[in-house]
């Protein structure tokens, strides 16, 4: 199979048509996946508000998992479509190459950390043996058959940085369902399965993930596409591998961010109650419906940023930018309007009892303030992103997740309880935007404003 020399549609299309075209598989594969996210925990609190606790305490291992994999996945992908943009194919190849390399890399560590870490950190966490043993057993089982995932956001990433937006969107789609479908037949024991519960819910997705990660692979190796493997004349080059971490890096740290402050919050919540605690892991849930699209929309847009800054065409650079910013804004804003007009009826979908209610009809109105912000701020971390300025998006991250997000929830816990940890999610967000447009000022100033107009 042989690269063809014909002009990527990322350099000629449309560009409304084009972020449409593209941002759409991605947003309906990533609503999909917010949809079963929030699926298993509304089976899982069916069992119990402790079962849904102990679900909530494995989400930061999940952030962790999911980091590794996506941020390896965005430094592949900006790598390749800058590459294509330049009409490099052979080191196109050759990054494609060095991703499935990286998968065996990064499940290693996680099935090390599944078998032997996984027990000791819950029990870090709390005393109550029927808690920590439903999280071990949830998060043993997500870590040791990471490999799955690995592989399917991988292939993922590799496709979306040719322009191919399809593929993934349908092998994620099989995979949901697939989910969606096990999780009540391995959670309560349906048609003749046993009752597994919390550990039903973890072995559904993992049943999920492989089949998704199969179909996504018979798409990736047996379809033709601008990119391929390069397995004879493979060469193992350091200088691949730092060109996908330069961007891949900063974007781990600052997608495995929200671990870290989970893991914090999750400490500084328990001390309040238990039902605190599934609060927050209810929001997280929630919210998903609302910053997957928007996460769906950058991801089909990164590479269409990265294409024409490749290509050295500064309208269609600047045309894809602005347009995202005002898709994912819209977005954003009519999510924080379901927030504040639906809290209890988003809450009583958790069987939440009176107390439970009560805190996060509270916890909604307050948390989703800081929508529209991170509307303003996820765009311009996947433009920085895909100009590769990594950096500039781990800083951001940092200043809004850990620098200001924590000593504010702690501050503000003292003075208003655990409200004061929700007000300080927008306190923080607008403080990012701040510098989010600092960052953006600078880099216009000093490489997009002396490109070449370009065609549009």
């Amino acid at each position: 199979m042989e690269n063809k020399l014909t002009e990527n549609k990322m350099g000629v299309m449309p560009i409304g048509k084009l972020i449409f075209s593209m941002s759409l598989p991605a947003v309906i594969s990533m609503t999909l996946q917010a949809v079963y996210n929030v699926v298993d925990s509304l089976f899982v609190a069916q069992i119990s508000e402790s079962a849904l606790a102990a679900v909530t305490l494995v989400f930061p291992l999940q952030l962790l998992l999911i980091a590794v994999g996506i941020g390896t996945g965005v430094g592949l992908n900006s790598l390749i479509s800058r590459k294509l943009g330049e009409k490099n194919f052979n080191e196109a190849n050759s990054a494609a190459t060095h991703g499935f390399l990286l998968i065996g890399f990064n499940w290693i560590i996680f099935l090390l950390i599944g078998l032997f870490l996984s027990a000791p950190f819950f029990r870090w966490y709390s005393e109550d043996t029927s808690l920590v043993q439903m999280a071990t057993s949830y998060c043993t089982i997500n870590l040791c058959f990471s490999i799955f995932l690995f592989t399917q956001i991988t292939c993922e990433r590799i496709l979306q940085g040719t322009g191919n937006m399809i593929l993934p969107m349908v092998s994620n789609m099989i995979g949901c369902i697939v989910n969606i479908i096990l999780d009540p037949i391995m959670i309560f024991g349906l048609f003749g399965f046993p009752e597994l519960g919390v550990s039903g819910a973890a072995i559904a997705t993992v049943i999920g993930q492989a089949v998704g990660c199969i179909t996504i692979c018979g798409f990736f190796f047996f379809k033709e596409h601008p990119v391929k493997l390069v397995i004879k004349k493979f060469r193992f080059s350091w200088h691949t591998i730092k060109d996908i971490y330069i961007v891949a890096l900063p974007g781990m740290v600052m997608q495995a961010i929200p671990s870290f402050v989970n893991i914090v919050l999750n400490m500084m919540l328990i001390s309040f109650s238990v039902t605190a605690v599934s609060v927050f892991g209810v929001y997280f849930r929630l919210q998903s419906f609302v910053f997957m699209p928007v996460f769906g929309v950058t991801q089909g847009a990164m590479p269409v940023m990265g294409y024409n800054y490749g290509a050295k065409n500064k309208n269609r650079l600047v045309h894809s930018t602005n347009l995202t910013l005002k898709v994912t804004s819209i977005i954003m804003f009519l999510g924080f309007i379901l927030f504040q007009l639906f809290p209890n009826m988003l809450m009583s979908m958790f069987n939440a009892s009176g107390d439970m209610m009560s805190m996060g009809v509270m916890a909604m109105r307050v948390l989703s303030l800081c929508f529209v912000p991170a509307a303003v701020g996820i765009t311009f971390a996947t433009f920085f992103q895909a100009l590769g300025y990594g950096m500039y998006s781990l800083i951001v991250t940092l200043l809004r997740q850990v620098i200001v997000l924590l000593p504010a929830a702690w501050i503000f816990s003292e003075f208003a309880g655990v409200t004061g940890v929700w007000l300080s999610f927008p306190f923080a967000e607008i403080f990012s935007l701040i510098c989010s447009i600092v960052f953006y000022i600078r880099i216009n100033r000093k490489e997009i404003s002396v490109m070449p107009e370009g065609n549009s």
